[in-house]
């Protein structure tokens, strides 16, 4: 995207909640140091996205206790509510500056909880929204989720143009929908960067490498957010926010963690599912994890909120 001269910057203290952004992810909410007016776009595109799912985070985030963020990238079609095509567990634990963050296999077979059915885990939203994706997902890790965010797939090819397009590390050599992706760097624009994260049928890893290259364009659309972000594609950011994210964090939380919860979000660990998948007797492809993996992902994400 071409650079207009002696534009002028939003100050690079600017911290997006990156917890948020994460999906694909996921959501842009800029937070504290702002000058008048960025503070109040800021201040009304969380207004507007504002979703009416209770959360239990406020209190725990006021005392600065461990909290834990539900990251959806959902895939939505006009007069459907989707499903949530990409599922992500962040836990922050400020006290010992360090974080967990999960990506859940959409394919995983658990326990639909209120809807009595043992399902793929991302049909939770589509049969109750992220209300019914919270508790499935906390019965499924065995924790509590404080807080949830999402983003539609639209949206996320939106959020790529804003920031003027990002350049990953591609791994794997491979063509999808007319594109190809060769090894090495790579230029995406929003639709190249979506056809780049669906895919998974040719990739070896399957989900898991899905979710590999989700993380590294979230990754580099947050860096260009941190380091590079101009008065114009600030407006676009927030506008895209606005019409295609949806969170339960309200302002004054988003404020505190952003700056008070930021050093554990930079100690970041990525935890990995081990498992097995095929198709059952209905014919449907399913994955399930090991026992053993399960439980070490659960410790983990536990002792992350000082539960263990």
């Amino acid at each position: 995207m071409e650079r207009v001269k002696k534009r002028r910057k939003v100050k690079k203290r600017w911290t997006p909640l990156k917890i948020m952004l994460l999906i694909a992810l996921v959501l842009v909410v800029g937070v504290g140091g702002f000058i008048g007016y960025t503070y109040y776009q800021v201040d009304q595109t969380v207004k507007k996205i504002q979703s009416p799912v209770k959360n239990t985070g406020d209190k725990v985030v006021e005392n600065q206790k461990p909290v834990s963020v539900l990251l959806l990238g959902v895939d939505q079609r006009p007069g459907e509510r989707g499903r949530s095509d990409s599922i992500m567990v962040m836990t922050l634990n400020p006290t010992r500056n360090e974080s967990r963050l999960i990506s859940i296999p959409r394919d995983t077979k658990v326990d639909i909880v209120g809807k009595g059915t043992n399902d793929k885990i991302n049909h939770a939203y589509s049969f109750g929204g992220p209300e019914m994706a919270i508790k499935t997902v906390e019965k499924f890790l065995n924790i509590p989720i404080n807080y949830y965010a999402e983003i539609n797939m639209e949206g996320f090819t939106s959020l790529v143009d804003a920031v003027g397009g990002v350049t990953v590390n591609n791994d794997i050599d491979f063509t999808v929908s007319g594109t190809h992706f060769p090894v090495g760097k790579v230029n995406l624009d929003g639709k190249s960067a979506l056809k780049f994260t669906r895919m998974r049928y040719e990739d070896p890893r399957g989900d898991f490498g899905r979710q590999m290259r989700q993380r590294e364009v979230i990754a580099q659309v947050a860096n260009k957010l941190s380091s590079d972000v101009s008065v114009s594609n600030f407006n676009a950011i927030m506008d895209v926010v606005g019409k295609n994210a949806q969170t339960n964090v309200s302002f004054k939380p988003m404020r505190t963690l952003a700056f008070d919860y930021m050093d554990a979000f930079r100690n970041q660990k990525n935890l990995k599912l081990e498992g097995t998948g095929g198709k059952e007797g209905d014919g449907i492809y399913y994955w399930h994890p090991t026992e053993v993996s399960l439980k070490e992902t659960q410790t983990a994400l536990r002792y992350s909120l000082d539960m263990e």
